[in-house]
């Protein structure tokens, strides 16, 4: 088989080549820069639990040392401390902060060292041809040539050349917000916190008033976010330094304190969204499929997920030959998350933005503005909480012995500590990605007996039959305790860590019908798979 072609080398293309090279998938990057990546502190991503520790697993990255976990939030409007929230990591983890150069330096060194990937320099992609057996993309500059591929995946960006080449259309709306960056090293009141103000009282009122939003990052270094008013107008450095100093001064009380600036830009946030995530044997992902970012929500995180739901689906056909209505339900899974994340941010932009009217003097409307905007930027609610799908086309149907417990199906499942196969106790976290289904069996008591005292015992005989008689490589692991579920209850998660089913007990059927539900339905042979 061919390997997959992925076109960009930011980090979602590169997460998606890893990804897909821990399953045992080869791919190549066309890579149309130099392959290295410019210092920009002033453009950094936040990544909430789930996406900092896929790069962590990914890379090997010491992500609490390369970013910064941030030790609360503060809400604060006008004078007035208006939200405060104390991160813990077992109620409520911290999101991670970290600039963008770093994160992407540790993936590209993860991916030098792989030998079932190429990242491939200089070359851009101009020509891009379909056939039943395979994909064909050719590049242009000192490097041009043709490259065969089973599979394409465009990871090329906002602009992206493999989605025009595909004619689809990337409809949405333009400028949404506009942010004025700043990253600069200073001492500021908030230890480790974030915090967001809005309408600060060195601020004039109106709609000019906006809010600035304050995130750490390591070594005493700051983002500032400025939200600038509608309108095209330039952000000189005239404007940016007196926003800085303002700012800065108002924070501490006094005069601006000692600074050391480091880098400055303009964000401008876009929301679109691409009609179609699939088209054949070409697939599209991250910022070349979707743009969103307005209220605090994070369009890297995102694509981070889609590379994550994309990688373990392309392995299973690359490895067994294509299944259409699994890898259909790509585009169903993921377009329909991002799709919901934009509805929820344009109903939300009148209500904060509108810019006064009655609703601004109705009791308790600033605070729900303030929690609103907290679930954006703390990855919560609608506008930024974790994705499930509950719809998805994978998702089983009818099965008798399934039980509630506290993850809801399709979402993703909780990170307890389990017993592996080889009698090691891991977090649930670290067996995803390899593109097995998991078996989680709820077993309390047997973190206190030697594994090979219980895995004879009990249920374990039969379970372990019914996970070797499944349609698809699983791991069966074993858990103290699960949030919500009671003894001997068994969980199956899919590769990318999202829960098929929790059955009541080993029930073998069920299970199956689960497994195979997760795997887009029964395998059907289908001409031109090219199955390995």
């Amino acid at each position: 088989m061919d390997p997959v072609i992925i076109v960009g080398a930011g980090p979602v293309g590169l997460t998606l080549a890893l990804s897909l090279a821990r399953q045992e998938v080869p791919s190549v990057v066309l890579d149309e820069g130099p392959g290295k990546d410019e210092p920009r502190p002033a453009r950094t991503v936040v990544l909430r639990e789930d996406t900092a520790d896929l790069m962590a697993r990914l890379t090997g990255l010491d992500v609490e040392q390369a970013g910064t976990r941030w030790a609360g939030w503060r809400s604060l409007r006008r004078k007035q401390v208006m939200r405060e929230v104390t991160f813990d990591d077992a109620a409520e983890p911290a999101p991670l902060h970290i600039a963008q150069h770093v994160l992407t330096g540790a993936l590209r060194e993860a991916l030098a060292g792989e030998r079932l990937a190429k990242v491939a320099v200089d070359s851009r992609v101009d020509t891009i041809e379909q056939e039943p057996s395979g994909v064909t993309a050719h590049t242009r500059g000192p490097k041009g040539t043709w490259w065969r591929g089973s599979y394409l995946a465009g990871c090329d960006g906002p602009r992206s050349t493999v989605r025009k080449l595909q004619d689809i259309r990337f409809p949405g709306r333009t400028a949404v917000e506009r942010h004025a960056v700043a990253a600069l090293r200073a001492e500021l009141p908030w230890d480790g916190q974030a915090l967001l103000h809005r309408m600060p009282p060195w601020r004039k009122s109106g709609p000019s008033a906006g809010e600035v939003t304050g995130r750490p990052l390591p070594d005493g270094v700051w983002r500032l976010d400025w939200l600038l008013p509608p309108g095209k107008d330039l952000v000189t450095p005239e404007l940016l330094l007196a926003r800085i100093r303002e700012t800065l001064s108002g924070w501490t009380g006094g005069s601006t304190p000692s600074y050391e600036l480091l880098d400055t830009g303009v964000h401008t946030v876009h929301h679109r969204l691409a009609r179609r995530w699939r088209s054949g044997r070409v697939f599209l992902a991250g910022d070349a499929a979707h743009l969103l970012g307005v209220l605090g929500t994070q369009g890297l995180d995102e694509g981070l997920r889609d590379a994550d739901n994309l990688a373990w689906k392309l392995a299973l056909a690359w490895h067994h030959g294509p299944h259409e209505a699994l890898l259909d339900s790509y585009q169903a899974e993921r377009r329909g998350a991002v799709s919901a994340r934009l509805r929820a941010a344009d109903q939300v932009l009148p209500l904060l933005r509108g810019g006064g009217g009655l609703r601004a003097y109705v009791p308790g409307a600033s605070r729900g503005h303030d929690a609103l905007l907290a679930d954006g930027h703390l990855g919560r609610g609608a506008l930024g909480g974790p994705t499930a799908y509950a719809a998805s086309p994978l998702a089983p149907r009818h099965l008798e012995g399934e039980v509630p417990v506290d993850t809801a199906p399709g979402a993703p499942i909780a990170d307890v500590r389990v017993t592996a196969e080889d009698g090691s106790v891991v977090r649930l976290r670290d067996r995803l990605g390899r593109g097995a289904l998991l078996v989680v069996l709820v077993a309390p008591g047997t973190g206190v007996w030697d594994r090979k005292h219980w895995v004879t015992a009990g249920v374990m005989p039969r379970l372990a039959a019914a996970v070797a008689a499944l349609p698809h490589p699983a791991e069966l692991l074993v858990a103290e305790s699960y949030p919500g579920a009671a003894a001997h209850t068994v969980l199956l998660a899919r590769p990318d860590g999202h829960l098929v089913a929790a059955l009541g007990g080993v029930r073998p059927a069920d299970l199956y019908s689960a497994a195979e539900a997760a795997l887009g339905g029964p395998a059907r042979a289908e001409s031109g798979a090219g199955a390995r």
